[in-house]
């Protein structure tokens, strides 16, 4: 008799609960208990183990484990290195900081790693797909996760059609093409500006990987480790010829190192954020590597660190070459090889620029399905976006719905329209990560109050809008001053205050040193990054915040609580003892 028991989240078991009723009554039955299940689902929390064992069941098969530190190091080089140099630096070094556009890099990069470190241990702690959205939502609770895991999706679906965009026009310089546009097709009529040149390289390339990407993980890892290495070498070949045949006087002339002054560069460091897109794509792949607590740190720190030099030195020798204000905003250093005489080099840049946006459009489009995957197992979407393919190993449905939308957005979709709100995106999640490990490691981990760090984490955010807001009013240093201060005192107090009892349970797992400081930093940062961008980006992004609201109290929160109604009833029915074990926690405030 034991051996005929279902398994108890098998989808067979799922159909006992079919109900006869009419699936609207249904509905509006559950809308009517929105209130209700908004109070037990909104902040309800799962444990780490829950989270790996029992929630990770919900896709069936589970991903392949063939993935070692070496792919990791070259995924997160791969996915960073494309999208910075070729698609931001021209733009930004010419608009907005000037020849100082390496410092910007720098900022965004000490911005980046904090963020990263933050990351590292909560890949190493709960090693599944989810990233962020996994991290939030044992920490702070369902919609703060579902929030943070559809504002990432935004990010990625968005930042990989403004790639697949890029792509063509370095491919454009490749063959000799000075103008990108003669190889869209532009609509006169019927579609606003900004949105009617269709680029139909930009959709073949997104397809093509999609179908790769189905195909096999450890397959796609090769093929991207190939294409690194090529593109590194690529990278120092366009980093020494800038050296040997730019000059220095080009760093400040015509209006100095920073023509726009110290607000330039740090404008241009929140916009240039974008380039680190990438890295948290490696913690996505934590259900695909082999000996998760060493190969995660050095995965995902290591990249980070040798994208930040690649950057700079990048940025330098653009600078170095052409002065910024004749850099070309599109395909810069294609247009920058050809100023100084070596045509043939800047077609040479354009086809190696080509292979190095594939290879970031390939680590990116990795990144974006598992997380889809992992939320499509909280039920949050559709629960068909969370299967994973038996054969391949591959949330073969996430990848393909995921390829289809970017896809669209790159058919039709100019570059500029979409990069800031790409950035404020990227922000706040990391913001929320860094919060997220402050409040884990001192409230969960270390069984203190968590209201001494609520409010450190509050006023610490203030302080951080403050200084912020002094700096954009501009000539109020007093401020700067007084809420810096404010930001290094309260840090002090609450690491003598609060107790941090050590390493977690095991005491084997990686953690971030010299806590709170780091994450307190980057929470900081990312609060001031976000105050540089314009009020446009913030408008855009406060649609979106609510689109995803409405749909989360229409749809997710109870398609949460049906599904784990479903589940207590199932484990009731296989007589599996205490069913209460998965139901989550709800979040200590």
């Amino acid at each position: 008799m034991e051996s005929q028991k279902k398994a108890p989240f098998s989808s067979t078991n799922m159909a006992i609960t079919t109900q006869n009723k009419p699936f609207f009554f249904n509905y509006l039955q559950s809308l009517s208990q929105t209130p209700r299940r908004l109070r037990k689902r909104m902040l309800a929390t799962w444990t780490p183990d829950q989270e790996l064992n029992q929630v990770r069941l919900r896709s069936g098969a589970d991903m392949k484990r063939k993935l070692r530190w070496y792919d990791l190091v070259a995924l997160g080089i791969g996915g960073m290195l494309g999208v910075g140099v070729f698609v931001t630096t021209g733009s930004v070094a010419h608009k907005t900081s000037g020849p100082s556009v390496f410092i910007s890099y720098i900022i965004a990069g000490i911005s980046a790693l904090l963020s990263s470190l933050c990351y590292t241990e909560f890949s190493v702690q709960i090693p599944v797909a989810g990233g962020a959205f996994s991290y939030l939502r044992v920490t702070f609770g369902e919609f703060v996760g579902y929030f943070a895991g559809a504002n990432i999706l935004m990010e990625y679906v968005l930042s990989n059609a403004a790639v697949a965009r890029s792509f063509t026009e370095y491919l454009c310089s490749a063959f000799g093409v000075s103008d990108p546009d003669t190889w869209r097709i532009e609509v006169h009529h019927g579609l606003l500006q900004g949105y009617n040149k269709l680029d139909f390289i930009a959709v073949a390339i997104v397809l093509l990987l999609t179908f790769c990407l189905c195909h096999s993980t450890k397959e796609s890892s090769i093929l991207n480790l190939v294409m690194t290495i090529f593109h590194v070498v690529f990278f120092g070949f366009i980093i020494i010829v800038g050296f040997c045949n730019g000059s220095v006087d080009n760093l400040v002339k015509p209006g100095g190192l920073a023509p726009n002054g110290v607000k330039g560069v740090l404008d241009g460091a929140a916009i240039v954020y974008f380039s680190y897109i990438g890295y948290d794509s490696v913690s996505t792949l934590a259900e695909e590597i082999q000996n998760p607590p060493v190969s995660l740190p050095v995965g995902i720190v290591g990249s980070v660190l040798i994208v930040s030099g690649l950057y700079c030195l990048m940025a330098l020798a653009l600078c170095m070459m052409v002065p910024y204000n004749q850099i070309a905003e599109k395909a810069s250093y294609s247009m920058a090889f050809q100023r100084i005489g070596w045509k043939w080099a800047g077609n040479v840049v354009g086809a190696g620029a080509s292979l190095g946006i594939v290879a970031s459009l390939l680590v990116a489009m990795l990144g974006q399905a598992r997380y889809l995957c992992v939320i499509g197992r909280a039920r949050l979407v559709p629960s068909w976006l969370s299967r994973v393919h038996p054969s391949t190993g591959t949330p073969l449905n996430a990848t393909l719905f995921l390829g289809l939308c970017t896809a669209s957005i790159a058919l039709f979709t100019e570059l500029n329209i979409v990069i800031e709100m790409i950035s404020i995106g990227t922000l706040l999640v990391f913001y929320l990560v860094a919060n997220a490990l402050i409040y884990r490691k001192y409230v969960i981990t270390s069984q203190n109050p968590p209201i001494r760090t609520l409010s450190f984490l509050f006023l610490l955010t203030s302080a951080a809008v403050g200084f912020s807001m002094s700096w954009n009013l501009k000539q109020q240093w007093w401020g700067l001053l007084v809420f810096g201060g404010i930001m290094i005192s309260t840090t002090a107090l609450f690491q003598y205050m609060v107790p941090f009892h050590g390493q977690p349970a095991g005491g084997e797992s990686w953690s971030v040193p010299f806590m709170p400081w780091p994450a307190a930093i980057s929470i900081f940062l990312n609060v001031f990054l976000m105050s540089t961008l314009k009020m446009l980006s913030f408008q855009r992004f406060a649609v979106w915040s609510c689109l995803i609201t409405v749909f989360y109290v229409l749809y997710g929160v109870h398609s949460t609580f049906d599904a784990e109604e479903m589940e207590i009833e199932i484990m009731a029915v296989n007589e599996v003892p205490n069913p209460s074990m998965i139901h989550p926690n709800k979040l200590d405030v």
